[in-house]
């Protein structure tokens, strides 16, 4: 009987220290959202791409610059200022200066939430967020694909040649001496 409880206590110690590694654990929507997110960001670092999501986000969400760049002033990726409005846009009202500042509340905390807890919160779910992160990095990248076509297209008009990297010049091979024949020395 003892060997029995001293087993039940045993697995309800090992329960409990395995339940806070369980559920540290994102769900499946929170990672395709964070996915999503980083894509995003990805597209607003190459060249121009900043300016291109930024204006995607405006087309999408219908906001305008001071929309964008207060949540830029925040310290927030483009990622997240995807989500931030796609979530605010799900509540009555759309994209007020309250709706915005109810997500961000939520998000930034205390106590700080994951996206997925801050979508729970609010009462909608993570896939709409994700579908409407993913069209504005995908619009953005085939306006940026198209904007470095143009150019390429413009350089071969003019006749100029795609830049290279400069090699280093390889330096000359000294000179060997003569031997005079195989393998004898002189």
């Amino acid at each position: 009987m003892k060997n029995r409880e001293l087993r039940l206590m045993l697995a309800g110690l090992f329960m409990c220290a395995a339940m806070p590694a369980l559920a540290q654990e994102k769900p499946q929507d929170e990672k395709k959202l964070d996915s999503a997110a980083v894509e995003l960001d990805r597209d607003a670092g190459q060249p121009e791409g900043g300016r291109t999501v930024a204006e995607k986000l405006k087309t999408e969400f219908k906001v305008d610059d001071a929309r964008v760049q207060g949540l830029r002033d925040q310290k927030l990726g483009y990622g997240e200022i995807s989500i931030a409005l796609s979530l605010a846009q799900g509540l009555p009202g759309g994209i007020t200066d309250a709706n915005v500042q109810k997500v961000m509340a939520l998000r930034q905390g205390p106590p700080v939430m994951g996206w997925g807890n801050v979508a729970k919160e609010l009462g909608q779910k993570l896939g709409p967020a994700t579908a409407k992160t993913r069209k504005v990095s995908a619009e953005a990248r085939k306006k940026l694909k198209a904007e470095k076509m143009k150019m390429e297209r413009t350089r071969a008009e003019k006749g100029e040649k795609r830049e290279k990297a400069d090699r280093p010049e390889r330096p000359e091979r000294p000179e060997r001496p003569e031997t005079g024949g195989k393998g004898g020395r002189h």
